[in-house]
């Protein structure tokens, strides 16, 4: 095998791996855990804002 065939290869398998990564970050199994994950943020928000009402005092 030649350098050409090995580039070859190589590109044939990074394209597929990243069409199983696409096809996977898009799959409707995943759409829970990561709406879930982009929330994590707003529920130290919500924590802390109501400690704050209830202490009266900021973190």
């Amino acid at each position: 095998m030649d350098a050409g065939t090995i580039h070859a290869i190589w590109t044939v398998i990074l394209f597929l791996s990243m069409v199983g990564i696409i096809f996977w970050a898009y799959s409707k199994k995943q759409k829970t855990r990561f709406d879930e994950a982009a929330n994590l943020i707003f529920a130290d928000e919500e924590d802390s804002t109501s400690s704050q009402l209830k202490t009266g005092v900021e973190k």
